[in-house]
């Protein structure tokens, strides 16, 4: 196999994850460019620093097309629960056709930190738990003791509303009058 050098690499890289249309690994471009890991993370700061829309999701890398036909509603929900009712939380979501986007906290140092999760379905919410498990790496609620925010996203707002009345009926949200 060739090695793909530069521009040529990250145009082919841009290619696959437009095509794709789902989450691809570092591993995986490395593989199929023939450099190593390091090369592609280095390849996709300079692609997001051309303004390309990747974001690296805990399945990989993924380019956020601007798809104009299908509308989605988004809505940021506000969450409480232990590390144990995590899983629970996103099978809510996925199970009501719900995308769970991002996950983020207040930190009394660094102010809002937001990091992408991108989970659509009970695979995903596996898959990401797995790997939360295999690092030994701590959710971003723990340094809230609990409380985060989730962008949601979905093809209609019943879809939303009816996440949002699953996870209030299981104690998940926080309380607006708390």
């Amino acid at each position: 196999m060739k090695k793909l050098l530069g521009e040529e690499r990250r145009q082919a890289i841009l290619a696959i994850l437009k095509t794709e249309h789902k989450a691809i690994t570092g591993t995986e471009l490395a593989k199929r460019s023939n450099v190593s890991r390091q090369v592609i993370v280095n390849d996709m700061a300079l692609l997001k620093a051309k303004n390309e829309p990747i974001i690296a999701t805990s399945q990989g890398y993924l380019y956020l097309l601007d798809n104009k036909e299908h509308i989605l509603f988004e809505r940021e929900i506000a969450s409480f629960h232990t590390n144990s009712e995590a899983e629970d939380e996103m099978n809510i979501l996925v199970d009501a056709g719900v995308t769970v986007k991002n996950v983020s906290v207040e930190h009394p140092v660094y102010g809002d930190l937001t990091a992408s999760i991108m989970v659509s379905s009970r695979y995903d919410v596996q898959q990401f738990i797995q790997k939360i498990q295999q690092t030994e790496a701590n959710l971003l609620m723990n340094l809230t003791e609990g409380a985060h925010l989730h962008v949601i996203s979905a093809d209609s707002e019943e879809k939303l509303d009816a996440a949002e009345a699953m996870l209030r009926e299981k104690g998940y949200l926080l309380n607006h009058n708390e």
